[in-house]
Order: structure tokens, then C-alpha cells, then sequence
């Protein structure tokens, strides 16, 4: 029987020889569908997808026969699994689900370890003026205390 722990072993072996390439989740489905998500800063080729089911369908041989191997790329519009997902978008939109059900968007400015911080722009009256003006304001957040964080496509 082939483990989650087997799986992660291989999974990550040959993701050593792949420059930049990270694992994001393994899931064994009830329905015998194993799904491996791998990430890469510049995006997954499906080549390489092919290449790592190729890799595990040798090293596991007949174990994996009772199985359907589905190997992918985390989707872009998904929401952020593990911190090097954080860590690849520095610098872009994302959007924030809050625990309290409150979305925020705003760019992400800084990642250090298990903590990200979100640079949002807030309408705040000024001393002195009657009118609001937007201003940049950094929020940090844990990752384990957000429902979810994920990157905004941008076509503009």
C-alpha cells in the first residue's frame, strides 16, 4: 500500500534535481486518485508534470497500478498552500480572506516564516483637511489565521 509519507519521499527526491520546483500538496482521494500539486516561481511546464509521474510510476511500479496518478501545477487563481507560495509573490496583488470573513486586497510587501505582511491603501481623514485621502497601510497576518490568501490575475 503507498503512503502519503512514501509519496512526499519520492515526490521531493526528484524535485531536488528540478532548479526552483516545490511540492504544494499530496492528496490520496477516497476514489484511489492520488494528486500531487508541485509550484515553481516562473510556472509548472507540463512537461515536467510528465516527467515526475514518470519518475514515481518507476519507483513504485505495480504499487501505483491501483491508483490514478494526477500530477499538476497549483492553480494560479488558487488560494496559497505552503509559505514559498507567499514567498514567489512578493511584490503582487493578492487578496485576503480574513478569519472574520473580511476580504482585503493590496500588495504583499514581505514574507518571514509563518507571518506575511499585506500593504493595503485606506481612506483616512487627515488632521486639519475635511477630506478623506487613501494612504498606504501594512497589516501582518499569520498564515493559519486567514481562511485563505490568493494571487489577483491582473489584465490591465
Amino acid at each position: 500500500m503507498i503512503t502519503k509519507e512514501t509519496l512526499k519521499t519520492l515526490t521531493e527526491e526528484w524535485l531536488q534535481g528540478q532548479s526552483g520546483y516545490f511540492l504544494v500538496e499530496i492528496e490520496m482521494c477516497s476514489d484511489d486518485r492520488i494528486v500531487i500539486e508541485i509550484d515553481h516561481a516562473d510556472g509548472v511546464w507540463i512537461e515536467d508534470c510528465a516527467a515526475l509521474s514518470r519518475f514515481l510510476q518507476e519507483k513504485l511500479g505495480d504499487e501505483l497500478g491501483d491508483y490514478e496518478l494526477e500530477v499538476g501545477s497549483a492553480g494560479l487563481g488558487q488560494p496559497f498552500k505552503v509559505e514559498q507560495q507567499y514567498v514567489n509573490h512578493i511584490g503582487d496583488t493578492v487578496e485576503v480572506l480574513c478569519a472574520d470573513g473580511k476580504k482585503l486586497t493590496g500588495i504583499l510587501k514581505a514574507v518571514d516564516g509563518p507571518m506575511f505582511t499585506l500593504t493595503t491603501q485606506e481612506k483616512q481623514i487627515p488632521e486639519g483637511k475635511k477630506r478623506p485621502v487613501k494612504v498606504d497601510v501594512d497589516k501582518t497576518f499569520s498564515m493559519d489565521e486567514v481562511k485563505s490568501t490568493k494571487y489577483v490575475l491582473n489584465f490591465k
